[in-house]
Formats: C-alpha cells, sequence, structure tokens
C-alpha cells in the first residue's frame, strides 16, 4: 500500500472551505428553531419534539450518503457530487423556513409549513457537511489527520460564529426585530437570506479546488484491490467495526444529548432568568411572551452566546493537541464543558453569561476533532464512507432521545401553573456532559505507527 503524501496548508484548507457555508447554515438552524418555533407559537414543553426531524433525517440521509459516495466516481468526483446537492437544496430551504408565519397560514399550517422545511433543511445540510469529513478520511495520512480535522474544526467554528451573530447584527443596523404575533422578525429572515448566499459560494469554492483521488489511485493509497473491493451490507459491517466506533459512540451519546437541551432550552431559560421577559396565560398554561421586546432581545443575545461558545471552541481546538494523551484532552473538554452548563443555572448578567458559553465551547472543540480523528485512524480505506456515514448515528440517535424525551423532563420540573423552568434542563446537560467524560476511560485508540 503506498503512503499518502503530505498535503500543504492550502490543500488541507481547501478540503475543508466549504465547511464554513455549510456551518452557517447549521448555526442558523441551532440558534434559531426554537425561537422561530416558539414565534409561531410552540408551547415550551413541545419544543423538543421539533428537534426530533433533524437528527432523524441525519441518521437516515448520511449512511446512505457514505454508502453512495463510496460507490460513485464521476467526472466531479465521489463526495463532491453529494456536497454540491445538498447544499443546492439547503439554499431553496433557507430561505423559505424563516417565512413560516408569513404566507397567512394558521398557527397549526404555518407549524406544519416549519417542520417539513426544517426537515428538508437538516436533511440537506447533513447531505452537503458528511463528504468534508470524508474527504478528509480520503485524501489525508495519518500524520496530518489532526491537522486537517483542527482545520475543519476552525473553520465550523468560524461559521458558527457568523451565523450565530447574523440576527443580532441585522437588528443593530435597523432591521426589524419584533414583528406581529406568530411572524419570525425580519432580523431572523434576512440572516438566513445571507447565510444561504454564502453557503453557496463557499461550496461552489471547494468544488472547483478540490481535486479526488480517481478510483486506481484511490485504491493504491488505500490498500484495495480496485476490482474486486468487498461489498459488505450494514450488518456485517456493523459486527466488524472497530472497538472505537462503539466506545467513542458511547461518549457521543452523552455529549449529543447534553448539546440538544442547549440549543433547545437556552432561547427560554435565558428569556426568563437574564432579560425577565413578562409571561402570559395561553392555553391554560403559562408562558413567556414571545411578542415581546424582552424576548427578541434574549433570542438575539443566544446568538451572541453561541458565537461566544464558538470563540471558546477555537481556543480551545488550539490547546488540544498540546495534551500528549487525547483521551486526557477527551476528558478534560467535557469536564470544563460541565462547569459552563451548570453555571448558567447561577448566572442572571448577560455579560457574565459569557464565562459559562467559553467554557461550553471547549466541550464543542473536542466533539468536533477528537472522535473523528480516534475513528478515521482505526479504519482501513475500504469503507470509510459507509463507517463515518454509520458513525454519525452516535450523533444522531442521542439527539433523538434527547428531543424525545425532553418534554416530559421539563413537565417534571416544572410546577403546578407555574412557567417551566428551562434553565434546569441546560443543568441536566452538564450532569450527561459528566457521565461523558467517565465513558472515556472505555476508549480504546488504535495508536498510530
Amino acid at each position: 500500500m503506498k503512503a499518502k503524501p503530505d498535503l500543504g496548508f492550502w490543500k488541507l484548507w481547501n478540503l475543508s472551505f466549504g465547511f464554513f457555508g455549510v456551518q452557517i447554515a447549521y448555526a442558523l438552524q441551532s440558534a434559531n428553531i426554537s425561537r422561530i418555533f416558539s414565534t409561531l407559537g410552540a408551547d415550551p414543553h413541545d419544543l423538543s419534539y421539533f428537534w426530533i426531524l433533524p437528527p432523524l433525517m441525519g441518521i437516515l440521509i448520511q449512511p446512505i450518503v457514505g454508502i453512495l459516495s463510496d460507490r460513485t466516481w464521476c467526472r466531479f468526483g465521489r463526495r463532491i457530487p453529494y456536497l454540491f446537492i445538498g447544499a443546492l437544496v439547503a439554499v431553496i430551504v433557507m430561505c423559505m423556513l424563516p417565512n413560516a408565519g408569513s404566507f397567512g397560514l394558521t398557527v397549526s399550517a404555518a407549524m406544519i409549513f416549519g417542520l417539513f422545511a426544517l426537515m428538508f433543511l437538516d436533511t440537506s445540510i447533513n447531505m452537503a457537511m458528511q463528504p468534508f469529513k470524508m474527504l478528509v478520511g480520503d485524501m489525508v495520512n495519518e500524520k496530518q489527520k489532526g491537522l486537517a480535522y483542527s482545520i475543519q474544526s476552525f473553520l465550523c467554528n468560524a461559521g458558527s460564529l457568523v451565523g450565530y451573530l447574523f440576527p443580532i447584527f441585522f437588528a443593530y443596523i435597523g432591521i426589524k426585530n419584533v414583528a406581529p404575533a406568530g411572524v419570525v422578525p425580519d432580523s431572523v429572515i434576512y440572516s438566513f437570506y445571507i447565510g444561504a448566499l454564502i453557503l453557496i459560494g463557499c461550496v461552489v469554492y471547494t468544488s472547483v479546488k478540490v481535486k479526488e483521488m480517481p478510483p486506481h489511485e484511490y485504491a493504491e493509497f488505500h490498500g484495495i484491490k480496485e476490482e474486486k473491493e468487498e461489498k459488505a451490507n450494514i450488518f456485517v459491517l456493523l459486527k466488524n467495526a472497530p472497538s472505537a466506533f462503539w466506545t467513542v459512540g458511547l461518549v457521543q451519546f452523552f455529549c449529543w444529548a447534553a448539546f440538544m437541551f442547549m440549543w433547545t432550552y437556552t432561547n427560554g431559560s435565558i428569556a426568563a432568568n437574564v432579560f425577565d421577559t413578562p409571561v402570559i396565560e395561553a392555553g391554560g398554561k403559562v408562558v413567556l411572551d414571545t411578542k415581546s421586546i424582552e424576548y427578541q432581545t434574549a433570542g438575539d443575545w443566544v446568538g451572541v452566546l453561541f458565537a461566544v461558545q464558538a470563540i471558546g471552541s477555537v481556543l480551545w481546538a488550539i490547546m488540544i493537541p498540546m495534551f500528549k494523551n487525547r483521551k486526557v484532552a477527551y476528558v478534560v473538554s467535557l469536564l470544563i464543558g460541565a462547569v459552563g452548563f451548570i453555571s448558567v443555572y447561577f448566572i442572571h448578567d448577560q455579560y457574565m453569561l459569557f464565562i459559562s458559553f467559553l467554557l461550553i465551547g471547549c466541550a464543542w472543540a473536542a466533539m468536533l476533532a477528537l472522535p473523528f480523528t480516534i475513528l478515521t485512524n482505526s479504519l482501513s480505506g475500504s469503507h470509510m464512507g459507509t463507517y463515518l456515514g454509520l458513525f454519525n448515528g452516535t450523533i444522531c440517535v442521542p439527539q433523538i432521545v434527547a428531543a424525545a424525551l425532553g418534554g416530559t423532563i421539563l413537565a417534571m420540573f416544572t410546577p403546578a401553573h407555574g412557567l417551566a423552568p428551562e434553565v434546569n434542563m441546560l443543568v441536566l446537560a452538564g450532569v450527561l456532559l459528566i457521565a461523558g467524560a467517565a465513558s472515556v476511560a472505555i476508549v480504546k485508540e488504535k495508536k498510530n505507527d
């Protein structure tokens, strides 16, 4: 088997540059979905159910993209065609989703429209996102994978930073930040429009700059007999998966469940605990007034906090390679993130929350880089895309479980005829990260030669 050559910095950069645009779309979705559906009229106890669709589509789509791209080759490559098609669909849906309340539909019809738009948005984002991880696995040698995934992590967080800050930026320059009941403010709508434009530009750049290995070259570098490449089904591949697949997957379960709670409940937590959003009675329940300036300002501030998290992630990503042991880096990162989540409960100042979310960013940095570094170093070139697609299940399943149980858990915390204490779910997220840190002990890495 031929050794893959070292790649220059800009080749590694180009492999992942499109991730910047994809992550802007993902950040806009993550920071604004609860805000959008609350504005449309969703009850806080039902919010988590709207979040089931994104990971559900991920667990369906990413393995399919992995399997098909493993078997694809055309003039544009094997991974890039899926990347480009996913991005194109995402652009279209990003222009539709925030307008769910602007078409004169009833509340229920607007929510159904929003749900279908969210389903297609997350499907397309997943389709565009997965090929970037596969490109690194395909084209980068083991020595440089840590650097390649660090670059990908940096671009991911830079894209998140931009996406999170768009709504407050547009509000700052004078675009309306409030709207009639059931209508999403223009500051959010325009954020999705500009995000869509940047996404397609970044993906076109990567598509033009990256030349994938042709099949014969790929086979030489990955030790595959091209004409006799094994064709195993998913169940056989799972049975033969390296131990790192399952052990890192357990850590992933706790981590991604924690972040699902963050995406779902941060908006309500900050609105109630920091911005003193007024409450109203709706449908016999006490809920936050989503038409109030306090609620929409809190929604903008959540974008700022998520941006601070992205900054913390970028800074911590620089520190992670300084650890001699990846598992130690993993444990320390998750424990720091747990402190960040739990501290939100005790903080009522909007600026002091910067500390909490900087700490949360440390856990996010580890989650972006370390699992894929550990896994891809334990895989051969054969079925690389399929395994990475299947590994996405360790990201999607915990989110589905957290979304399915979130409303029930929140109801357990909610007093009779009282406001749902959404901040309690962030404390639970911290506890889950502690469990994830404890699970790192069972991870067995394949040592690099």
